[in-house]
């Protein structure tokens, strides 16, 4: 009996626990009810946007709040918070649209809103945080549901704590009757843990050109996969008019095993995985999209618009809770060699006929669950359930319009110039905001300012051959107070790689700035886990990720330059997004960090800087601001301090040893107008200091040249610009013995200039040699220091590495004398034009904003990573599994 009676009073405690438990949930749920009651009453359902559903899961219901779009191609976002605290996962999604009004409707979530209005123009952004895309809805899709066990995570301390609803109207001649539109998107969310996390993989090239008339053109992608096992469940293709076919593989120990295949002219929906595939680490991501060129008149590019092509694959997948990752790109080819392998029915159009797009529109009939004996089973029989996602460019603007090797800040006023000179403008120059909108043909003559965005970067080299190794050069000694040499000695001169240099194995962060210190010793200057990506800055270039806290790695790394031991490492809790560095003659390191927009003196020992340049976290363009400064130099004779700034200015401003402002040159370039002007800058990226001709050479970027000035005036002196430099020049440095070193930036669409370094002729200028690695492939090198016996290395901030090259003089008389040596011998460094003036890196494909994409994949410097390509490109790569062998 009292065993009885003990088990009832356990009952009685464990039914008045989940009594209260439910209480205080539809406490929340009353709570959330009231205050979004309070902002819209115009849609049906708007008054009970929460429905419990049962003890668990409860139902969200997510509605446009009764707007009428005023014209076409009009992107509208609202908010809507968790109503619930911890941790939930959404299982289900059931839309409540129509294409007859709506183009496609996004789905983020994230811990902040871009604003708190009851909704407002998507152009201000989603989410000031980062925000992973949960949910995409095109063309009438039915609802959509994860296998059994997979759930999107939100709320708790991982999780978004707000959903964004961002919705794109086309064509709004629906709304002639001026009509209030509530369209939105349902979620089944529950409590219980999932032990699967949904997540997308993006496969996108971004360099395809499409000769006319060429009637089969592939576009390949491929990545290296650097994580933990992932499960494949559901695929989407998507191209333009001019796309046949998409496929897609999973590429392991050269065996080629198929992801998906399908037709980019059959509704593009999410196919299920007919096979299961799963991806490991080391294995490789590839695809391949098939175009033709007939019928067109002029070259095809990668955009946004009707004209315009694309070439995407996107997989849907599920990874185990404890590792998983929302969001992963590949937007590279590192490999096309491996292409020759790739099956034949790849190569194969597939006929679209009325047959296939009804059965295609029946794909996603539930599937039943006949295999209980484990998770991962039943997930796999469930995955054609997956369904129609719709239409994901949008997400890929957001996700690549703010990187700095993809987008780069270009400073404008649009009501300053016509029309027809804007258009030009954006045509050459990808923007900030939305790489592309995808504009109907009928929109096009209206919206011509949103049409002409093109996706330029990341244009894979193709090899060329090296250039002729016998280059004969003269050196000068200078004269006493001129920058004049005459001619003295020539000899046979090369750069190689030194391939036994064990720095290619380091585990770096987005490399962005090099130096070498008074010692020789190589400096490296990196982002350690943090990114430069599309959520880092607003339109304002106000930095959005202050949540994440200061980098809490060691960001400086000194190593000895023979054997790349490490010598010290300093810089933790410093940065945010660091940028450029150089050392001046007494050994202290000056950097630039585009989030916080400062620039820092630090003593090689110190954790608290010396000097502090600019007002934390605070764009500006007077005295006492910067807006993403990208590099610094200091005359080792006067002290001055040279700012190149940068991303959103377009000046040098030169302080003070004590960082008092004492005058500055440089403008923006007006594109409209031709070739820029002596003195106008298109991103000042990098600076080399030549004491001895009182000189500061400038690596103006996005105008593919160098731009050298008088040090105590600001004079320009003369540019030196070459057509194998391409459209860009990342970075410059200056050796003694009168050598000029830079590396450039990819080729744009339909350009043939390889991204490799320069050796040039200070003197005249002259090209002496060009070197490329022999390892690996340079992607985006981002900064290039080099030493007084002509040891040079590159920093490249989307492969994550770090290069030596080693002079291979054969004559021996090709040396300087013993007074020009004292006179040289003491400088070092990049930027120094001796003494050690090392730029401080840029960054990680670095982007529109310069940041650590994914390396982020910066992108536009985003910011991405070698293998992953996520520019993110993309995003930053994981710890590889402890067993896993290391990247190279």
């Amino acid at each position: 009996m009292a065993g009885l009676v003990g088990n009832l009073l356990i009952l009685f405690f464990v039914f008045q626990n989940i009594c209260l438990g439910f209480r205080s949930s539809l406490s929340v749920f009353k709570r959330y009810k009231e205050t979004t009651r309070l902002l819209s009453n115009e849609c049906p359902g708007s008054d009970r946007p929460v429905i419990s559903v049962g003890l668990s899961d409860f139902a969200l219901d997510i509605r446009m709040r009764g707007v009428t779009p005023k014209q076409s191609d009009t992107y509208l976002c609202m908010s809507v918070p968790l109503p619930v605290d911890d941790e939930a996962y959404v299982v289900d999604f059931k839309p409540h649209a129509s294409m007859d009004t709506v183009h496609h409707m996004l789905l983020f979530g994230c811990n902040e809103p871009s604003s708190t209005e009851n909704y407002w123009d998507c152009d201000k952004g989603t989410c000031k945080d980062k925000s992973n895309i949960l949910y995409a809805w095109a063309r009438n899709a039915p609802p959509t549901r994860l296998p059994k066990g997979v759930g999107f995570r939100v709320g708790g301390e991982t999780g978004g704590r707000y959903f964004v609803l961002q919705v794109h109207y086309g064509d709004i001649s629906a709304f002639r009757d001026k009509h209030k539109d509530c369209s939105g998107v349902t979620l089944h969310l529950t409590h219980q843990k999932q032990p699967l996390i949904a997540g997308m993989y993006l496969m996108m090239s971004v360099n395809t050109v499409i000769p006319p008339g060429e009637k089969v053109v592939d576009a390949d992608i491929a990545c290296h996969y650097k994580r933990f096992p992932m499960h494949l469940f559901a695929y989407r293709v998507h191209t333009h008019r001019l796309g046949k076919v998409v496929s897609g593989y999973r590429v392991r120990n050269g065996q080629w095993t198929l992801i998906g295949r399908q037709s980019p002219q059959l509704p593009q929906a999410f196919y299920p995985v007919e096979h299961p595939v799963d991806v490991s680490y080391d294995d490789i991501l590839a695809a391949r999209c098939v175009f033709s060129g007939e019928g067109r008149t002029t070259e095809t590019h990668i955009g946004g618009t009707a004209n315009d092509e694309m070439c995407n694959f996107y997989i849907m997948y599920y990874m185990e809770a404890k590792h998983a990752v929302s969001y992963m790109t590949c937007t590279q080819n590192m490999n096309p060699e491996m292409f020759r392998n790739i099956p034949q029915e790849a190569n194969i159009p597939i006929p679209v006929k009325s047959d296939m797009l009804k059965m295609m529109h029946g794909h996603h009939e539930e599937t039943k669950d006949t295999d209980k004996s484990s998770l991962l089973q039943q997930a796999k029989k469930e995955e054609g359930e997956i369904l129609d996602q719709g239409d994901f460019y949008s997400l890929l603007s957001k996700l690549l319009g703010e990187r700095e090797d993809v987008v780069r800040v270009h400073k404008h006023n649009p009501t300053e110039k016509a029309e027809s000179d804007l258009v030009a403008e954006i045509a050459n120059i990808v923007q900030k905001k939305d790489l592309a909108r995808e504009i109907t043909s009928h929109d096009e003559g209206e919206n011509t300012i949103l049409v002409r965005d093109r996706i330029h970067k990341f244009h894979k080299l193709k090899p060329t051959l090296r250039p002729p190794d016998h280059r004969h050069f003269s050196l000068q000694q200078p004269k006493h107070g001129e920058g004049n040499w005459e001619k003295e000695h020539a000899g046979d001169f090369h750069i190689e790689e030194a391939v036994e240099w064990p720095g290619l194995d380091l585990k770096l962060g987005q490399v962005s700035g090099l130096a070498l210190d008074p010692e020789n010793n190589l400096v490296i200057f990196h982002r350690g886990d943090h990114v430069w990506d599309e959520n880092s800055f607003d339109s304002k270039f106000v930095y959005q990720q202050r949540g994440l806290g200061p980098i809490e790695q060691n960001t400086i790394i000194v190593l000895n330059p023979s054997n790349a031991k490490l010598l010290n490492s300093v810089g933790k809790s410093l940065f945010y997004l660091p940028h450029g560095l150089s050392i001046d003659k007494n050994g202290n390191y000056w950097a630039t960090d585009v989030a916080l927009h400062q620039v820092f003196k630090l003593g090689a020992n110190n954790k608290e800087p010396l000097l502090i340049l600019g007002v934390a976290l605070q764009p500006g363009s007077d005295k006492n601001h910067f807006c993403q400064p990208t590099d610094v130099a200091v005359d080792p004779i006067t002290g001055s301090i040279y700012v190149s700034d940068g991303y959103c200015n377009s000046r040098i401003i030169q302080f003070s040893p004590n960082g008092l402002y004492m005058m500055q040159w440089g403008e923006g370039t007006e594109t409209s107008l031709g070739r820029a002007r002596p003195g106008q800058f298109r991103i000042p990226h990098s600076l080399a200091l030549i004491p001895d001709f009182s000189q500061l050479c400038v690596a103006d970027r996005e105008n593919g040249r160098i731009q050298c000035f008088r040090l105590e005036t600001g004079e320009f002196i003369r540019e030196i610009k070459h057509k194998s430099f391409g459209r860009e020049l990342f970075a410059v440095s200056y050796a003694p013995g009168g050598l000029l070193f830079a590396v450039n930036g990819m080729p744009y669409p339909g350009e043939a200039e390889p991204v490799q370094g320069f050796v040039m002729n200070f003197s005249t200028g002259e090209i002496i040699d060009t070197f490329i690695p022999v390892r690996k492939s340079f992607e985006m090198p981002h900064d290039v220091v080099a030493s007084a016996d002509k040891t040079v290395f590159v920093g490249d901030v989307h492969a994550r590495a770090v290069w030596k090259f080693a002079s291979t003089e054969t004559d021996g008389e090709h040396k300087l004398d013993s007074s020009s040596g004292r006179i040289l011998g003491r400088l070092r460094g990049k930027g120094s034009g001796g003494l050690n003036l090392g730029n401080f890196f840029a960054s990680h494909k670095g982007y529109s904003r310069k940041g650590f994409d994914r390396l982020s994949t910066e992108g536009s410097d985003q910011e991405k990573d070698e293998d992953d390509g996520t520019d993110s490109e993309e995003e930053c790569s994981a710890p590889p599994p402890p067993s896993a062998p290391s990247s190279s």
